[in-house]
């Protein structure tokens, strides 16, 4: 089951890895939108589902316990989230730690463009120092970074647990007996 649980976590790791480094270099360094980040860990979650039918047929003869596979997709979701952290923490230091300062130049931007002026102005450049002071220690900015992908893992693997426990869900195929 470790086996399962790191070789798929591992793959939902580069996928969305590799998802959302293509997602900012095609957007010239500039972050796309926060849709489309969910929909590259969705996507790259989905490797639970296929792990933990993997082990129900042919590990479990086709019938597998919710709290069998719900244990499998959190261990994986886990293993894609200590993935994605670990990447994050490295495109920052490859980066020198820029990403901040781009978010909040951005962000002011687009108040000042949204028409945002004196106190809320203001206000909004309080907020985004704080969390610039926040995000300037390593062990919040990286659960910050585990709490962008942890709820999707969870949910994945919670749906994926309720569904794949019924053995008539994506049934194993039967083997056609050698002539």
């Amino acid at each position: 089951m470790l086996r399962i649980i790191l070789t798929y976590g591992l793959i939902s790791g580069v996928v969305i890895i590799l998802g959302t480094l293509a997602s900012i270099f095609l957007t010239g360094g500039h972050h796309s939108s926060v849709w489309l980040g969910y929909l590259i860990m969705l996507v790259g979650l989905s490797s639970i589902l296929v792990a933990v039918k993997q082990y129900r047929d042919q590990t479990l003869g086709g019938v597998i316990k919710f709290t069998t596979a719900l244990g499998i997709g959190l261990g994986i979701a886990l293993a894609a989230t200590l993935a994605y952290v670990l990447v994050w923490e490295a495109y920052l230091a490859a980066t020198h730690y820029t990403f901040m300062d781009q978010y909040i130049s951005a962000t002011l931007a687009a108040k000042r463009a949204a028409g945002v002026t004196g106190a809320a102005y203001a206000k909004a450049v309080q907020e985004t120092e704080a969390m610039r002071a926040m995000y300037a220690n390593p062990l919040l900015r990286m659960a910050m970074t585990a709490i962008e992908i942890l709820p999707v893992g969870l949910l994945v693997a919670l749906v994926t647990a309720v569904l794949v426990r019924n053995p008539k869900f994506l049934p194993a195929r039967s083997r056609p007996a050698a002539a």
